[in-house]
């Protein structure tokens, strides 16, 4: 199949832009030859997914960071194509967070990534869909490959989108997460899983996890697997500022899931409803379509990814 890529040149800082014949050398030196078109704005990621399914193509590579992969698996996912058994999906990833990459065990070498295209197993990857409120009220859904959040972590990727990101995705990510801790008070959240009972408190992030990782590499649900058929739902309440400094190793490391502010639990679906009467957003990796009340369901093996080793190294499948 001649993979069609869906390409978004302002990533990376403008890099991958700058520096596309590089990537396109790279990958038509691993499959051959293949088409291409360029995103404009936001949206255009599920625009061009979509109607390069419906040309006929079966293997689309979304080439940037974890935004242009969500928009184009989201696309995908809004037409139909998930269903197609023919469908696969690859990624070259170049973005600011790489937490996609990391869950899907990826390269964030550019020519490694391409060859990684050329492999011929694939790997059957869960996908959550979101039913959420939009901004103007009515009802959006969203499909996400890695990691659904609200409350502090939400603020830091709205820092991240609209402010300087350095070369480091890493620096950039903990540079914002220090500027939201700073001003962040817990929030009071009504949530279930899987239909239970109701719990009412205050949190200072609830993320609901088909990857393990967030925020520009915290691994924030250690033992999460995108193919495992359930989220790792990661409960964090009366963190602070101080503990972003003190506790910094656990959160890239995952350890902090031992501390008393930590709950994991696993669950096929999840509901949210915010409590203060503020707005309060729903972050879908790294982006942020709309808002709380939402409903999370977990929609198994629902895509086909080329060149995925699975999470950190496990062989695909």
């Amino acid at each position: 199949m001649r993979p069609f890529l869906v390409v978004n040149r302002h990533s990376a800082g403008g890099w991958t832009g700058r520096h596309f014949d590089r990537i396109l050398r790279a990958v038509r030196a691993a499959v051959g030859e293949v088409e291409w078109a360029f995103t404009q704005e936001a949206g255009d990621g599920a625009r061009l997914a979509r109607e390069a399914f419906g040309f006929g193509r079966r293997f689309i590579v979304a080439v940037g960071g974890d935004g242009t992969a969500s928009e184009v698996i989201d696309g995908l996912a809004q037409a139909g194509a998930t269903d197609d058994p023919a469908l696969q999906v690859g990624f070259i990833p170049n973005g600011t967070g790489g937490d996609l990459r990391r869950s899907l065990g990826l390269s964030d070498d550019v020519a490694t990534a391409a060859r990684a295209l050329a492999e011929p197993g694939t790997i059957a990857i869960d996908l959550g869909r979101a039913e959420l409120t939009g901004s103007d009220g009515r009802p959006v859904v969203r499909m996400f490959a890695n990691v659904a959040t609200c409350g502090v972590s939400a603020v830091v990727a709205a820092h991240v989108n609209s402010g300087r990101r350095f070369a480091s995705g890493r620096l950039t990510f903990f540079l914002a997460s220090a500027r939201a801790m700073l001003g962040w008070a817990d929030r009071p959240v009504r949530w279930r899983t899987d239909g239970g009972a109701w719990r009412e408190e205050r949190i200072t992030a609830l993320s609901c996890c088909n990857g393990r990782y967030f925020g520009g590499g915290m691994k924030v649900a250690p033992d999460a697997r995108v193919d495992d058929g359930l989220f790792d739902v990661v409960v964090w309440k009366g963190y602070g500022a101080l503990d972003l400094v003190l506790q910094r190793p656990k959160l890239y490391d995952g350890r902090h899931v031992q501390l008393a502010k930590t709950e994991v639990l696993r669950a096929r679906t999840l509901e949210l409803e915010p409590r203060d009467g503020a707005p309060m957003a729903l972050d879908l990796d790294g982006e942020q379509p709309g808002l709380l009340p939402a409903r999370l369901t977990l929609v198994p093996r629902a895509l086909r990814v080329r060149g995925s080793r699975g999470l950190e190294g496990a062989p695909g499948r």
